[in-house]
């Protein structure tokens, strides 16, 4: 069992920066962040690392987020520079034990079983 505890959302105007963060309880060798741009639309992959810290990104964030994790603080980082209002989400950080290619190859987010609750970031033009 995964226990996370996401912090970090808040409102910022359009090119500013957010950092969230995400506190686990476990050690899980697939961890990412997700996000639901708005109600009843399923949770998109954003980007997600590995334990080996390879990392994978959506492409609309490449260049623009960074996800990182610092394992003495078994916490996971996301963040986030140049934002853009499409950038206005609910974020989730999710973890899971997978393999090598479903970690860094699907977007899918039933290929994790262990969720936060979620931290809103709304970015104004």
């Amino acid at each position: 069992q995964v226990q996370l505890v996401e912090s970090g959302g808040g409102s910022v105007q359009a090119g500013g920066t957010l950092r969230l963060s995400c506190v686990l309880s476990g050690y899980p060798n697939c961890m990412g962040w997700f996000r639901r741009q708005a109600p009843g639309k399923e949770r998109e992959g954003v980007a997600r690392i590995r334990s080996d810290g390879s990392t994978t990104y959506e492409d609309s964030v490449k260049g623009r987020f960074a996800i990182s994790r610092d394992n003495a603080k078994n916490t996971l980082y996301l963040q986030m520079n140049s934002l853009k209002p499409e950038d206005t989400a609910m974020y989730y950080c999710a973890a899971d034990w997978n393999s090598w290619s479903t970690c860094l190859g699907s977007r899918f987010e039933g290929d994790f079983s262990y969720w936060g609750q979620g931290t809103q970031v709304t970015v104004s033009s």
